[in-house]
């Protein structure tokens, strides 16, 4: 027999931002709880709105699953004792740890011999009799840093709780969450509907949550809901509403009852950069900006009540206000700004600390100056607009929009070197220094850009993990792996042939003295190449293969990346898995001896016709590889291996390595150190499984 089984946490405003993975975490933990102690269910539903944490187990078996228990015991010959017949000590000690009599075994006959048996069913308990239990387990496995104690309570949750409910079916199973008594009574809306609802079923929930307390708690339909009525208002107004799917998720964890509105800013304010508008309206307020047919913004702006009025103009005009007070501030703090060109702001970054071992942000500023014009050198970049684009790059930090707006440093500079006169690529540099900002995030779009990018990011991570800052765990406050990846990213995506051991080197003279981690160098390239793995393993590359490209260690992120696409080509030839066994077989006999190899192959200790076939055939190969190893065309280089394939099969079936004479046996062993010389010059073969 089968019951739906319900739980639900009331608490105090939940934190927006992590709603969901709370949710989905308390479902989670429910089902492994429900897997441990064997209770069978169709399906597992969460629910959350701001005030509540609930799951919902379809089908859930009211009984555990009973488990039999099966033990062997000494052999009969060690159970009896020859003489008396009488049972050991070795067959009553086992008996009292399976905490049973011996009258309760029986014997087992195998093909080994005859053993004392016991087997036994255990039946299950009544799920009722562990729910309580599965809960309290289930929402105190919770990885949230920040918890909160209430009342004379000595327990710690996330927010205050209000009510608990557990039902069974119709049934309330008795217990306690955080102190709190499961009751029938759940919580509606704070200001509409009824706030006290009883329930009588699991099954209700959440449709009477819904109908009498104004509260949709399914987050999903909440979300759908939203989403799909800004754009139809957003299509009424004549556009459309572009926003990012975070917003939509912090929003939907805001309101239990959700009012999708429309109202307006004056239009005065679009003199204003239009991403400050948008920041101000989707960051701080959580509104969802209008764009009309050419992806112009307009006046009109989307928000979401959490209330149904009666008079809903009123909910407009104060959100009007507040936008209005929002719009008006920074329209003051972008005239104060104005009043001086950007340049001015240079000589003020002396005054600024970049890090308190690493000097100001002015010294920060000259070493980009030296990196980015060196890396424009090398990728063809105006060097003219670099230089002046490093100049100018960190001096949007001194103004009043990015000390009130901090995330729009970078897009404050460039509106300003624009309005200044500078040349346009100059002014996206400031901009795109930062890209990628985060995971997916567009990269620089021009030379100039790149040039800027790549020398702030590797200033950052050759100072940081220059003073022994590295990332510890979950904590990265410098933001160093995703720094490290924007690098790896910009070089490959562009195809720049750049050495991160040489922009390392580069970076890390300029700081002279004020380094104390001597290995920095090396440090910051394996650093680089680290994130790289994780971002090629999201891509869905095997890990043997980038682990025998990593092997060499190739400092060229567009080596790199050309070797691992060359492995993964091999590896799913048909041929690949002869050769992998070969190299793999190489390997082990190489590792194995101690004795000192020749530099070149010695023509005239070649023997055999196979290792004389393919010793030619290795030093033919070494000259013609040359060209293409130049020119990163490993998957060439991989196939002109593959003709070794049957010379190798011969080698190994015809020749004896370890031959008895000495002088024969070195040039053996030198032969398969050049063949394996030659494999190695693109990946670690041996290292695929």
């Amino acid at each position: 027999m089968q019951k739906t089984f319900l739980v639900e946490i009331g608490t105090e405003e939940l934190p927006p931002k992590s709603l969901r993975s709370l949710a989905e975490k308390f479902a989670k933990n429910f089902e492994n709880e429900l897997k441990k102690n064997s209770l069978k269910y169709k399906e597992v539903i969460w629910y959350a709105s701001p005030r509540r944490l609930a799951i919902k187990v379809i089908n859930l078996a009211l009984y555990q699953t009973n488990h039999e228990i099966k033990k062997r015991g000494p052999s009969i010959i060690n159970s009896f004792d020859c003489i008396t017949g009488e049972y050991t000590k070795i067959a009553k000690r086992w008996a009292q740890d399976c905490g049973i009599t011996l009258d309760q075994t029986e014997r087992l006959i195998t093909n080994k011999g005859e053993w004392l048996f016991y087997r036994t069913i255990i039946k299950g308990k009544a799920a009722k009799e562990l729910l309580n239990s599965m809960v309290n387990k289930a929402i105190n496995n919770f990885p949230f840093q920040k918890m909160m104690r209430w009342g004379n309570n000595k327990t710690e949750f996330i927010r205050p709780v209000h009510t608990v409910i557990m039902l069974l079916g119709q049934d309330l199973v008795k217990g306690e969450v955080f102190g709190i008594k499961s009751r029938r009574t759940i919580h509606g809306h704070r200001f509409m509907g009824k706030y006290f609802i009883s329930l009588d079923s699991a099954k209700k929930y959440p449709s009477i949550l819904c109908e009498y307390g104004k509260v949709i708690a399914d987050y999903k339909e909440r979300k759908e809901l939203i989403k799909d009525k800004i754009q139809k208002i957003a299509e009424k107004l004549g556009g459309f509403s572009e926003y990012t799917n975070h917003l939509l998720e912090e929003v939907t964890a805001l309101v239990e009852w959700p009012v999708v509105l429309s109202a307006k800013f004056e239009k005065k304010f679009l003199l204003l950069p239009k991403e400050v508008l948008i920041h101000i309206m989707t960051n701080i307020q959580k509104y969802f900006p209008v764009f009309n047919q050419f992806g112009d913004l307009i006046t009109d702006f989307i928000f979401v009540a959490n209330i149904e009025s009666l008079e809903p103009k009123k909910i407009i005009l104060g959100h009007e206000k507040v936008i209005r007070s929002r719009l008006a501030d920074a329209k003051y703090l972008f005239m104060r700004d104005r009043e001086k060109k950007l340049e001015e702001n240079f000589i003020l970054l002396k005054n600024v600390l970049f890090q308190k071992n690493l000097g100001t942000l002015l010294d920060k500023t000259n070493r980009l100056v030296i990196i980015s014009t060196s890396i424009a050198k090398k990728i063809n970049a105006n060097i003219n607009y670099v230089h002046r684009a490093s100049l100018l790059s960190k001096c949007d930090l001194m103004t009043h929009m990015v000390f009130e707006f901090s995330e729009l440093q970078g897009v404050m500079g460039m509106h300003y070197a624009l309005l200044d006169g500078e040349i346009e690529d100059i002014a996206l540099a400031i901009k795109e220094q930062y890209q990628p900002r985060f995971s997916g995030d567009s990269l620089p779009s021009t030379k100039v850009s790149v040039s800027v990018a790549l020398a702030d990011k590797i200033d950052i991570l050759v100072g940081i993990l220059g003073v022994n800052k590295h990332p510890k765990g979950d904590k990265d406050p410098f933001a160093l792996r995703r720094i490290a990846l924007g690098i790896f990213r910009i070089i490959v995506e562009n195809s720049y042939d750049l050495d991160l051991l040489r922009l390392t080197q580069e970076a890390t003279e300029l700081y002279e003295s004020k380094l104390i981690n001597k290995n920095v160098v090396d440090d910051v390239v394996k650093f680089i190449l680290g994130r790289s793995i994780v971002w090629y393993k999201e891509q869905g590359y095997s890990v043997d293969v980038i682990q025998s490209v990593l092997s060499r260690f190739p400092t060229k992120p567009k080596d790199f990346d050309a070797r691992l696409k060359a492995v993964t080509y091999f590896r799913n030839l048909s041929i690949a898995k002869r050769l992998i066994v070969m190299n793999k077989r190489v390997s082990k006999i190489l590792q194995k001896t101690n004795e000192k190899l020749n530099k070149d192959i010695i023509t005239a200790f070649l023997k055999a016709p196979e290792e004389i076939i393919l010793a030619n055939h290795v030093c033919i190969l070494k000259n013609r590889l040359l060209p293409l190893l130049s020119e990163y065309k490993y998957q060439d280089v991989l196939m002109e291996l593959v003709s070794l394939n049957e010379m190798i099969d011969n080698f190994f079936c015809n020749v004896m390595v370890m031959d008895s004479d000495k002088l024969v046996r070195i040039n053996r062993l030198t032969l398969l150190s050049h063949l394996r010389a030659l494999f190695l010059q693109v990946g670690d073969i041996s290292l695929l499984q």
